[in-house]
């Protein structure tokens, strides 16, 4: 439909103009154009005109400017569709994609067949996952350009998404028929593997085989042709088939351990030797194939299993496989094949030093003629050193690496080794500073300068790690922001949770929301995807791609950048960052002299953190104001990083953000809905809804986490605190309390809180994390308990399970956030024991530890860190 307000000739060759201005980003010259048909008074109020006005305006950063022409142009033509699609632009630019969806619609009203405007509601509509919308639009779009190939594949797309396999098929192969391939024609192959892939999905294995024999010669992609018929025929239950495909596929590519894996499963495998004659049959076509010599390993046992660990441990220390632990750590959870390997190393130790071959009964006769090279005794130590590590003996493991770099004291390899061994050991600052010289031996190593930068963040020397990393970045910009530009979120993650170690909340806060924002983008870089892969054709990769989407947010990286932010904010909520630093200037003459040498400390640092965001702030504007006069003076689209600094994260401002709880609830929405199998999401769930005193969103935590079948203690300390909380509650809703019995009875058996805890203390009486557990909750229901409930978590009995230095650094923390109360001869009372125990661990250690890090950079030596008062000691 025409606009109500259309313009004269003149005046629409100029508004024609605009849109070719728009479409160039030459928006400067398309704001002149439209103040020149605006200055004129009879079209001063001209929708179309003043909605293209604030869509330039959108696009250089004015966005107040841009609604307001914007709306102003749609009250003054409700009819035109431009004015809609304008609208649902900005709207989609906002990422208000609903109110967008909108605004197409209303568009689509007035000018039903407008392809562009559908083109970008299929667009959202894909994005938001209304797949009835988008097969709705995508059938439009089909009906009115039913020549265009992206039309066809867009409403195949559609009913594929809606499970409505028989209807997606039907789509492509019409459109099949109507295609002339030619020869090696990737596009048209992959058409014929997308309709295989559907066939697959909808059950029909057979008629996939048969569609996959009939177009062969058309497939190009060999290898995905292989792997598809070998997996079909082991669905429709031809093991013989499909096996003798698994072979081919093994020959082709002897490392990949799927192909094995499928082999085995379509394989009668009765015996032991029956399953080890399928990879020494490989061994015989390919004998230079290392998998097939591994795998193995991972079932044998006995004598069997001594001869090839035996064989396969010789080879690789004669070569000197710096990976040779990492490649057997599977095979120890077999504590008999974990004898038999030291037993193996030890004496290739000893034979070693003593004669130079492995074993007491070789010769040299034997040995080929030639004694083994002094690399085999170092890379036989280096062995030795991580199994002992891996064992928690690190006596010896600390006794053979010293051996090792002894000898060879230049090689990187042996430092990053020692490292490592500090790291579990409980010693971050030895161990980065290992991994510090480690590094500083080759210097020109990407992967020893990344895992340097790791220790020291474990070490809470951040500025070091930042230092260390700006050898692999990008000149002329730090390397913070460098690094966050490429999403590196592993330095990320790893700077929240050091900042956070170091109470520097607003700092670890900044990274866990630039993580968030990382996959916000990834979100929004589907936009790239939803047109390209239709017309390239790359349609597998395009569903998957849509499938990985909707589970993004289950990532590792998300998930630990979420829970120091859920962590953060729970402290937040209860130690306000003002109140603290009210709380102490307003009663300095309470303190004792070092108390008050600490919190003088703490204000000169707070102050030069101050100082610091604020010339940074300040450099901030200065950028602005220079990329404003630049954008200003070529014309060029100023949305860009004008914008995101404005839009800067500030750490004073997060650490004191006026609802804690509402943002917590930000990170935990995501961990509640891809993150529900794991108890650390029902966990964060309560605490938050706790402190909101909100009973059935507490109960919805609670029964989640039960429906897991855990017996995590931190769960049983929940379940404990809302049963308290339940009984004690007296003004809830009689409905709230009908809901709260009903489902509480099947989870809590009708059970007083000292009953449920006592069973549990009982059911886990040996194990040293449950036991802390029952004593938080023995505490916490009696205060009176206190000497009981000590006795109890730090108990450190030989007969006790779990007594590691992870375990026991938790009840030390747990003992000094006063858990138990004020408990100080305990506590150090606990932290002796802890460092007979554990002599090496820097948290256990009698010495005095510096409250925080410095900041100055320093090489090969580091500083020690203070305690995460949030989380447990990471290893």
């Amino acid at each position: 439909m025409p606009s109500k307000d259309p313009l004269p000739s003149k005046e629409n060759t100029i508004f024609k103009k605009i849109l070719k201005c728009y479409e160039v980003k030459q928006y400067r010259q398309g704001l002149k154009l439209c103040k020149h048909i605006l200055s004129n008074p009879k079209f001063s109020e001209h929708g179309e005109t003043l909605a293209m006005k604030g869509l330039i305006l959108n696009c250089l950063s004015r966005k107040e400017e841009a609604y307001d022409h914007v709306k102003r142009g749609l009250r003054n033509d409700l009819t035109s569709h431009v004015c809609w699609h304008v609208f649902g632009l900005l709207q989609r630019s906002d990422r208000k994609y609903d109110e967008a969806i909108k605004a197409y619609r209303n568009a689509l009203r007035w000018d039903k067949d407008n392809l562009q405007i559908m083109r970008d509601l299929s667009l959202l509509q894909i994005q938001m996952r209304d797949y009835d919308g988008y097969r709705e639009t995508r059938q439009r779009l089909l009906e009115l350009r039913p020549g265009q190939r992206a039309s066809w594949i867009g409403y195949a797309i559609s009913w594929h998404l809606l499970k409505d396999y028989e209807m997606a098929l039907a789509v492509i192969e019409e459109f099949r028929k109507t295609l002339n391939p030619k020869p090696y024609d990737y596009e048209y192959s992959e058409l014929i593997l997308y309709q295989s892939s559907i066939l697959e999905e909808a059950c029909r294995y057979q008629d996939a085989i048969n569609h996959l024999q009939k177009y062969e010669k058309d497939i190009v992609d060999k290898l995905f042709l292989e792997e598809s018929r070998a997996r079909l025929y082991q669905l429709l239950g031809d093991t013989s088939s499909s096996a003798a495909v698994y072979r081919n596929l093994i020959e082709r590519n002897p490392e990949n351990s799927s192909y094995y894996k499928g082999l085995e499963s379509c394989c009668n495998l009765e015996t032991i030797e029956v399953r080890q004659k399928i990879y020494s049959d490989v061994l015989e076509q390919q004998p230079r194939a290392s998998l097939p010599k591994k795998l193995p390993l991972t079932f044998l046992t006995g004598d069997m299993f001594r001869d090839h660990v035996d064989e396969y441990l010789r080879r690789s220390l004669r070569k000197g496989v710096p990976s040779l632990f990492t490649s057997l750590k599977p095979l120890y959870t077999d504590s008999s094949k974990v004898s038999m390997i030291q037993q193996l190393t030890t004496t290739y130790y000893r034979t070693l030093i003593d004669k130079q071959l492995f074993h007491p009964e070789d010769t040299i006769e034997s040995n080929e003629g030639e004694l083994e090279p002094p690399t085999t005794l170092l890379w036989t130590q280096a062995y030795l050193a991580q199994h002992y590590d891996y064992l928690g003996d690190f006596k010896q493991a600390f006794h053979h690496i010293n051996e090792a770099l002894d000898a060879t004291p230049t090689l990187p390899e042996l430092q990053m080794i020692k490292g490592k061994i500090f790291k579990h050991a409980g010693n971050m600052q030895l161990a980065a500073q290992h991994l510090d010289e480690a590094q500083a031996m080759d210097t020109a190593d990407r992967y020893i300068n990344c895992v340097c930068a790791k220790y020291m963040l474990r070490n809470n020397q951040v500025k070091e790690a930042e230092a260390m990393c700006q050898n692999f970045t990008r000149e002329g910009a730090s390397a913070a922001d460098n690094l966050n530009e490429m999403q590196c979120m592993w330095f990320q993650t790893e700077c929240a949770a050091a900042y956070s170690r170091r109470q520097q909340w607003g700092d670890a806060l900044r990274h866990c929301h630039q993580v968030d924002k990382h996959f916000t983008e990834i979100t929004e870089d589907q936009f790239d995807f939803h047109t390209y892969c239709l017309r390239k054709f790359t349609l597998r990769s395009y569903v998957s791609l849509l499938r990985l989407e909707d589970v993004l947010r289950n990532h590792r990286f998300y998930f630990k950048a979420a829970s120091i932010a859920i962590k953060i904010y729970l402290h937040l909520h209860s130690h306000p960052v003002g109140d603290e630093t009210s709380h102490g200037e307003s009663n300095p003459s309470n303190l004792s002299a070092s108390e008050l040498k600490k919190l003088k400390n703490k204000q000169r640092k707070a102050q030069k953190k101050a100082a610091e965001e604020k010339a940074a702030a300040e450099e901030a504007a200065k950028r602005q104001t220079t990329a404003d006069k630049n954008n200003k003076a070529s014309g060029a689209d100023a949305d860009s990083e004008v914008s995101k600094k404005s839009d800067e994260l500030l750490p004073s401002k997060l650490e004191r953000c006026a609802d804690p709880l509402e943002q917590a609830i930000r990170f935990l929405v995501p961990l509640q809905t891809l993150c529900s199998h794991k108890i650390e999401s029902h966990i964060f769930a309560y605490e938050i809804y706790s402190r909101r005193g909100k009973p059935l969103l507490m109960l919805k935590a609670i029964k989640g986490g039960y429906n897991l079948h855990t017996r995590d203690p931190r769960f049983h300390v929940c379940m404990v605190k809302f049963l308290i909380y339940v009984r004690a509650a007296s003004n809830l809703p009689d409905s709230v309390k009908e809901v709260l019995d009903k489902e509480m009875s099947s989870i809590y058996n009708n059970v007083t809180p000292q009953s449920l805890n006592n069973k549990f203390l009982d059911d886990n009486k040996s194990s040293l994390p449950h036991r802390l557990a029952a004593a938080q909750a023995m505490y916490y229901m009696d205060q009176s308990c206190q000497t009981a409930a000590l006795e109890l978590a730090c108990s450190l009995d030989n007969s006790l399970s779990g007594v590691t230095i992870q375990n026991c650094s938790e009840v030390y923390a747990s003992l000094t956030k006063q858990d138990f109360g004020e408990c100080s001869e305990k506590m150090e009372s606990y932290k002796k024991s802890c460092h007979q125990l554990f002599p090496f661990s820097s948290v256990f250690s009698p010495e005095p530890v510096a409250e925080k890090p410095s900041e100055e950079v320093v090489c090969n030596g580091v500083n020690s860190g203070q305690h995460d008062p949030l989380t447990q000691h990471e290893q």
